[in-house]
């Protein structure tokens, strides 16, 4: 019968350390992959949640009889529901009732996304995201 043969390593060269090297080389890129995938997913919750609040608060405005404040409610109401915080709502121009039918309106929402960020680390260094939405008042 043939004798089946085991390669050795080389004598004087043990191997032993070899996978807890390669853990301590690879460890951190996959760790740190993994902590940018989640701030990139968080990022981009945030800016979808800023566009939807937006696209409400236009809607809102270009109903009859509609205010800044009713705006800025229907903003809010979609901010607080995704539990987005410190963001701003701003409209233009601010006197909705002002507004003849063919003149466009424009609401954004601005965030920062420290604020908003799952990972402590400040990975965005003090930036905003912001969505703007526009509509014509038809009335």
């Amino acid at each position: 019968m043939p004798r089946i043969l085991r390669k050795q390593p080389a004598a004087g060269r043990p191997r032993r350390g070899v996978a807890a090297a390669e853990l301590a080389v690879c460890l951190p890129i996959v760790v740190l992959m993994v902590i940018a995938t989640i701030e990139a997913c968080s990022a981009l919750f945030l800016k979808q949640s800023l566009t939807v609040a937006a696209y409400e608060g236009v809607r809102s405005a270009i109903e009859e009889g509609a205010t800044t404040a009713n705006v800025q409610a229907a903003c809010n109401q979609i901010l607080a529901d995704r539990r987005i915080k410190g963001a701003s709502v701003t409209l233009k121009p601010t006197n909705i009732a002002a507004l003849d039918p063919g003149q466009y309106i424009d609401v954004t929402v601005t965030a920062p996304c420290a604020a908003n960020s799952l990972v402590p680390a400040a990975f965005y260094r003090g930036r905003s995201l912001k969505a703007t939405a526009s509509m014509m008042i038809e009335n």
